[in-house]
Protein backbone atom coordinates (compact mmCIF):
# COMPACT_ATOMS: atom_id res chain seq x y z
CA UNK A 1 0.00 0.00 0.00
CA UNK A 2 2.79 2.58 0.85
CA UNK A 3 3.87 2.09 -2.76
CA UNK A 4 1.04 3.19 -4.30
CA UNK A 5 0.95 6.18 -1.93
CA UNK A 6 4.37 7.01 -2.89
CA UNK A 7 3.09 6.92 -6.66
CA UNK A 8 0.71 9.40 -5.72
CA UNK A 9 2.87 11.54 -4.12
CA UNK A 10 5.31 11.82 -7.20
CA UNK A 11 2.31 12.79 -8.81
CA UNK A 12 1.44 15.24 -6.61
CA UNK A 13 4.92 16.68 -6.69
CA UNK A 14 5.39 17.15 -10.17
CA UNK A 15 0.96 18.56 -10.73
CA UNK A 16 2.31 21.01 -8.02
CA UNK A 17 5.50 22.19 -9.48
CA UNK A 18 3.89 23.02 -13.06
CA UNK A 19 0.87 24.83 -10.90
CA UNK A 20 3.24 26.96 -9.00
CA UNK A 21 4.99 27.94 -12.47
CA UNK A 22 1.91 28.61 -13.96
CA UNK A 23 0.42 30.85 -11.15
CA UNK A 24 3.63 32.92 -11.44
CA UNK A 25 3.07 33.39 -14.95
CA UNK A 26 -0.61 34.77 -14.26
CA UNK A 27 0.29 38.33 -13.75
CA UNK A 28 2.26 38.16 -16.91
CA UNK A 29 -0.12 37.42 -19.27
CA UNK A 30 -2.97 39.87 -20.46
CA UNK A 31 -6.17 38.60 -22.65
CA UNK A 32 -6.93 35.10 -23.98
CA UNK A 33 -3.68 33.82 -23.08
CA UNK A 34 -4.06 34.57 -19.28
CA UNK A 35 -7.76 33.28 -19.59
CA UNK A 36 -6.80 29.71 -21.15
CA UNK A 37 -3.82 29.70 -18.18
CA UNK A 38 -6.26 30.52 -15.39
CA UNK A 39 -8.82 27.82 -16.12
CA UNK A 40 -5.68 25.08 -17.01
CA UNK A 41 -4.72 25.94 -13.21
CA UNK A 42 -7.65 25.65 -11.80
CA UNK A 43 -7.84 21.97 -13.95
CA UNK A 44 -4.97 21.09 -12.21
CA UNK A 45 -5.98 21.89 -8.71
CA UNK A 46 -8.70 19.71 -9.33
CA UNK A 47 -6.56 16.84 -10.07
CA UNK A 48 -4.66 17.66 -7.31
CA UNK A 49 -7.27 17.55 -5.12
CA UNK A 50 -8.37 14.24 -6.20
CA UNK A 51 -4.77 13.13 -5.70
CA UNK A 52 -4.75 14.18 -1.91
CA UNK A 53 -8.38 12.26 -1.79
CA UNK A 54 -6.14 9.14 -3.69
CA UNK A 55 -3.71 9.42 -1.01
CA UNK A 56 -6.33 9.65 2.10
CA UNK A 57 -7.61 6.73 0.60
CA UNK A 58 -4.06 4.65 0.83
CA UNK A 59 -3.21 5.67 4.17
CA UNK A 60 -6.72 3.88 5.68
CA UNK A 61 -5.13 1.26 4.10
CA UNK A 62 -1.51 1.36 5.72
CA UNK A 63 -0.97 -0.49 9.06
CA UNK A 64 -1.52 1.66 12.40
CA UNK A 65 1.86 1.21 13.43
CA UNK A 66 3.17 3.04 10.02
CA UNK A 67 0.43 5.25 9.38
CA UNK A 68 1.54 8.25 11.23
CA UNK A 69 4.10 9.03 9.33
CA UNK A 70 1.87 9.17 6.08
CA UNK A 71 -0.70 10.99 8.01
CA UNK A 72 1.95 13.70 8.80
CA UNK A 73 2.90 13.72 5.00
CA UNK A 74 -0.23 14.01 3.87
CA UNK A 75 -1.29 17.05 6.27
CA UNK A 76 1.70 19.00 5.28
CA UNK A 77 0.62 18.20 1.42
CA UNK A 78 -2.79 19.27 2.43
CA UNK A 79 -1.70 22.70 3.76
CA UNK A 80 0.84 23.46 0.62
CA UNK A 81 -2.71 22.87 -1.63
CA UNK A 82 -3.96 25.48 0.43
CA UNK A 83 -1.68 28.22 0.19
CA UNK A 84 -1.74 27.29 -3.94
CA UNK A 85 -5.13 27.93 -4.31
CA UNK A 86 -4.58 30.91 -1.73
CA UNK A 87 -2.02 31.92 -3.90
CA UNK A 88 -4.08 31.40 -7.01
CA UNK A 89 -6.92 33.28 -6.44
CA UNK A 90 -4.91 36.44 -4.47
CA UNK A 91 -2.64 36.38 -8.18
CA UNK A 92 -6.43 35.97 -10.56
CA UNK A 93 -7.63 39.07 -8.41
CA UNK A 94 -4.63 41.33 -9.22
CA UNK A 95 -3.96 40.04 -13.04
CA UNK A 96 -7.88 41.00 -13.74
CA UNK A 97 -7.72 44.35 -11.30
CA UNK A 98 -4.43 44.86 -13.33
CA UNK A 99 -5.54 44.53 -16.41
CA UNK A 100 -9.01 46.73 -15.91
CA UNK A 101 -6.87 49.20 -14.91
CA UNK A 102 -4.59 49.28 -17.49
CA UNK A 103 -7.35 49.30 -20.11
CA UNK A 104 -8.68 52.35 -18.07
CA UNK A 105 -5.33 53.91 -18.11
CA UNK A 106 -2.91 52.71 -20.81
CA UNK A 107 0.28 52.86 -20.71
CA UNK A 108 0.63 54.99 -17.90
CA UNK A 109 0.16 51.92 -15.57
CA UNK A 110 2.71 49.84 -16.87
CA UNK A 111 5.77 50.80 -14.87
CA UNK A 112 3.22 50.04 -11.86
CA UNK A 113 2.58 46.38 -12.98
CA UNK A 114 6.15 45.94 -13.95
CA UNK A 115 7.08 46.79 -10.34
CA UNK A 116 4.02 44.59 -9.04
CA UNK A 117 5.17 41.62 -10.76
CA UNK A 118 8.57 42.01 -9.14
CA UNK A 119 7.32 42.18 -5.81
CA UNK A 120 5.58 39.14 -6.89
CA UNK A 121 8.44 37.26 -8.37
CA UNK A 122 9.83 37.98 -4.61
CA UNK A 123 7.16 36.87 -2.88
CA UNK A 124 6.67 33.84 -4.67
CA UNK A 125 10.47 33.08 -3.76
CA UNK A 126 9.83 33.87 -0.30
CA UNK A 127 7.03 30.85 -0.33
CA UNK A 128 8.97 28.93 -2.29
CA UNK A 129 11.88 28.73 0.55
CA UNK A 130 8.99 28.76 2.97
CA UNK A 131 7.75 25.62 1.09
CA UNK A 132 11.05 23.92 1.77
CA UNK A 133 11.74 24.49 5.11
CA UNK A 134 8.56 23.15 5.71
CA UNK A 135 9.06 20.36 4.23
CA UNK A 136 12.31 19.58 6.21
CA UNK A 137 10.50 20.57 9.48
CA UNK A 138 8.35 17.57 8.15
CA UNK A 139 11.39 14.84 7.14
CA UNK A 140 12.48 15.65 10.44
CA UNK A 141 9.32 15.00 12.46
CA UNK A 142 9.32 11.89 10.18
CA UNK A 143 12.81 11.04 11.07
CA UNK A 144 11.79 11.65 14.78
CA UNK A 145 8.75 9.47 14.69
CA UNK A 146 10.72 6.76 12.81
CA UNK A 147 13.69 6.75 15.62
CA UNK A 148 11.09 6.51 18.25
CA UNK A 149 9.51 3.53 16.71
CA UNK A 150 12.63 1.97 16.50
CA UNK A 151 13.60 2.81 20.35
CA UNK A 152 10.54 0.88 21.19
CA UNK A 153 11.53 -1.98 19.67
CA UNK A 154 14.65 -2.23 20.66
CA UNK A 155 13.05 -1.88 24.08
CA UNK A 156 10.78 -4.75 23.46
CA UNK A 157 13.84 -6.89 22.03
CA UNK A 158 15.95 -6.05 24.63
CA UNK A 159 12.91 -7.34 27.24
CA UNK A 160 12.50 -10.34 25.23
CA UNK A 161 16.17 -11.14 25.73
CA UNK A 162 16.60 -10.48 29.49
CA UNK A 163 13.02 -12.79 29.84
CA UNK A 164 15.56 -15.53 27.63
CA UNK A 165 18.39 -14.89 29.91
CA UNK A 166 16.47 -15.86 33.02
CA UNK A 167 14.49 -18.67 31.66
CA UNK A 168 18.50 -20.01 30.56
CA UNK A 169 19.80 -19.24 34.34
CA UNK A 170 16.59 -20.72 35.82
CA UNK A 171 17.20 -23.64 33.46
CA UNK A 172 21.00 -23.65 34.09
CA UNK A 173 20.13 -23.83 37.87
CA UNK A 174 17.66 -26.61 37.53
CA UNK A 175 20.35 -29.10 35.19
CA UNK A 176 22.68 -28.25 38.29
CA UNK A 177 20.25 -29.46 40.91
CA UNK A 178 19.54 -32.62 38.65
CA UNK A 179 22.94 -33.37 38.32
CA UNK A 180 23.63 -33.66 42.15
CA UNK A 181 20.67 -35.69 42.66
CA UNK A 182 22.06 -38.37 39.96
CA UNK A 183 25.77 -37.86 41.48
CA UNK A 184 23.89 -38.52 44.75
CA UNK A 185 22.38 -41.56 42.95
CA UNK A 186 25.17 -43.24 41.48
CA UNK A 187 27.04 -42.76 44.94
CA UNK A 188 24.49 -44.74 46.62
CA UNK A 189 24.08 -47.34 44.02
CA UNK A 190 27.96 -48.03 44.29
CA UNK A 191 27.90 -48.04 48.46
CA UNK A 192 24.81 -50.48 47.71
CA UNK A 193 27.15 -52.85 45.13
CA UNK A 194 30.11 -52.77 47.67
CA UNK A 195 28.11 -53.67 50.51
CA UNK A 196 26.58 -56.60 48.62
CA UNK A 197 29.62 -57.82 47.32
CA UNK A 198 30.96 -57.79 51.35
CA UNK A 199 27.79 -59.16 52.35
CA UNK A 200 28.04 -62.38 49.52
CA UNK A 201 31.98 -62.44 49.85
CA UNK A 202 31.24 -63.26 53.94
CA UNK A 203 28.32 -65.85 53.07
CA UNK A 204 30.38 -67.28 50.32
CA UNK A 205 33.52 -67.74 53.96
CA UNK A 206 30.80 -69.06 55.96
CA UNK A 207 29.93 -71.57 53.77
CA UNK A 208 33.04 -72.35 53.11
CA UNK A 209 33.98 -72.74 56.82
CA UNK A 210 30.97 -74.40 57.78
CA UNK A 211 31.79 -77.41 55.03
CA UNK A 212 35.48 -77.27 56.33
CA UNK A 213 34.42 -78.02 59.66
CA UNK A 214 32.30 -80.49 59.03
CA UNK A 215 34.28 -82.60 56.88
CA UNK A 216 37.36 -82.69 59.88
CA UNK A 217 34.59 -83.90 62.33
CA UNK A 218 34.18 -87.08 60.38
Amino acid sequence: MSSDFEAYEQDFGTVTAEVTNKIGRIPKLSGEEKTQLVLNVDKQLEEVRELLEQMDLEVREIPVQSRAMYNSRLKSYKQEVEKLEKDFQKRSRIAYSDEVRNELLGDDASSSESQRAHLLDNTERLERSSRRLEAGYQIAVETEQVGQEILSNLHTDREKIQRARERLRETDANLGKSSRILTGMLRRIIQNRVLLFVLGAFIVLTIILAIYFNLRGH
